[in-house]
């Protein structure tokens, strides 16, 4: 699909895009302003200075406001969809949300009478539709309403709003950051092997040679996020160290890591460490972590079939993911995670069922059933992968849920992504007691986060009007950062002074 947009609200043209992806895959996407453009319409020059081609279909958009009443129309194909609803005036973030939901939801109703589908999460297009959820408690709905409330505004399926209000219940029985909480992160951007469909700023291990470098300008931000947590009178809520692939480090490089993170952070409350491949994983290396009070752990396999595994370029096993669990859980580890992704190429319904019979043979504490998203940046975007097909995905995701709902979890925690197969979601899954709160944290924007290392992103939540957000980046980079690490940890200082 080629489209021109003719709209009065270019400042909307990113969400009307999204929309629009929903039901088509939109290969180009012009805009014209059919109004004077605003300060804010200007941001949207990527729409905007894309020239109209000859093949385009123009969608024409209406807005008005009469009589107090806001009038959004959507013409495509000879065919319309007209949405009103009652004008606000006031704060102007407030306005513009309500412009925007109004402008998406009538271009979703057009869509959807154009092509008779309905999508799973409805007209949402959004990373944490929960938020959705927490916004129609707060207006006094009680949670089951509040979930219904978006099959009947966003058209959302009864099945998908039916776990948000699991995934709310369970967060609602988890202890709440103060203002006063913070989470730690620390970033290990190195992996042994690259895989085809990661887009996060890692780097393959190789030689090692980045290593030692890298971790001591780590050690440096650590320390010094370490200084802000005391002199700000921070207490620290969780502890999480993720990349990458931490384990991904020889025995005495992640000893170190270990000893140098205790040091800046002792006796954090949650104790996580991402694990990850299972052909990292070993002796030395766990009991290391239980030395150290790590309480949970991932051995992630993605999958339990080998020939996808050696597709994806994951030099591992499924047996090889079977004895690293059973390892961890023979010195100790209470509090495992694994990992799975429903739609990896070339896998069918079937193969992910014994991807998950095998997983629930393992038994571990909690379980992330993620939906393959193919990003821009992996390489089976450039080699131009199709995503699978949208039935199976969706059969696979039932079927990560009614294992975890057969070992006894509860949905937990949930995210969404863009180029999503099947346009399903991401979730995690644990039993009573495994709720990883950093996970929540970060997914919910609920507290303030200090995170070190390449790529990593620190937020300071301030809970004193809307949970307003500030960030600080760290550059992604491996050799920039580690040129660039007193900076970074300034970020930090600057971020929470």
């Amino acid at each position: 699909m080629k489209i021109l947009l003719r709209t009065p609200l270019p400042r909307y043209a990113n969400e009307l895009d999204e929309v629009l992806k929903l039901f088509w895959p939109v290969e180009a996407f012009a805009v014209e302003a059919t109004a004077p453009l605003t300060p804010e319409d200007e941001a949207k020059a990527q729409f905007t200075a894309t020239p109209a081609t000859a093949d385009m279909e123009t969608l024409t958009h209406l807005f008005a406001e009469t009589g107090g009443v806001w009038r959004c129309a959507f013409t495509l194909r000879g065919e319309s969809a007209v949405r009103e609803q009652p004008a606000q005036n006031g704060d102007p973030l407030v306005v513009r949300r309500l412009q925007k939901r109004l402008c998406k939801l009538a271009l979703y109703d057009l869509c959807k009478q154009l092509t008779g589908r309905r999508p799973p999460w409805g007209s949402l297009t959004g990373i944490r539709p929960t938020r959705l959820v927490y916004e129609n408690l707060a207006s006094g709905l009680s949670l089951s309403e509040s979930a219904r409330a978006l099959t009947d505004v966003f058209d959302v399926s009864p099945e998908k709003a039916e776990l948000l209000r699991r995934i709310v219940a369970v967060q609602q029985t988890l202890p709440a950051p103060a203002e006063t909480d913070a989470d730690v992160y620390v970033s290990i951007p190195f992996c042994r092997t690259r895989c085809a469909y990661c887009s996060f700023p890692g780097e393959a291990l190789g030689k090692g040679k980045q290593v030692q470098p890298y971790l001591n300008a780590l050690f440096t931000e650590m320390t010094a996020a370490a200084q802000i947590l005391r002199e700000r009178g921070l207490r620290l809520r969780a502890l999480y160290i993720g990349g990458g692939t931490p384990t991904a480090l020889d025995e005495e490089a992640f000893a170190a890591l270990l000893a140098h993170t205790v040091a800046c952070f002792p006796n954090p409350p949650e104790f996580t460490v991402e694990a990850g491949r299972p052909d990292t994983i070993t002796t030395g290396k766990l009991n290391a972590m239980l030395r150290c009070g790590v309480g949970r752990i991932s051995v992630n396999p993605q999958t339990m079939n080998d020939a996808t595994l050696r597709a994806v370029g994951r030099d591992h096993t499924a047996a090889q993911t079977e004895e690293a669990f059973r390892l961890a859980r023979t010195l100790g580890f209470a509090d495992i995670n694994m990992d799975v992704i429903a739609g990896l190429p070339g896998e069918t319904v079937a193969d992910f069922a014994h991807t998950m019979e095998r997983i629930a043979d393992l038994n571990p504490d909690s379980l992330t059933v993620h939906t393959l998203a193919i990003k821009r940046s992996s390489r089976l975007h450039l080699e131009g992968t199709p995503l699978a097909d949208a039935d199976a995905v969706a059969e696979m995701t039932a079927l990560g849920g009614a294992t975890a709902d057969a070992l006894g979890m509860e949905p937990y925690y949930l995210y969404r992504q863009k180029y999503m197969a099947g346009q399903q979601q991401n979730v995690g899954y644990a039993r009573r007691g495994a709720v990883c709160l950093y996970n929540v944290d970060i997914m919910e924007e609920t507290a303030s986060i200090l995170a070190c290392g390449a790529g990593a992103i620190s937020k300071r939540v301030f809970t004193d009007h809307d949970l307003r957000i500030e960030r600080a980046p760290n550059v992604t980079s491996v050799a920039e950062y580690i040129a660039r690490a007193p900076e970074m940890a300034a970020r930090k200082a600057a971020l929470f002074r």
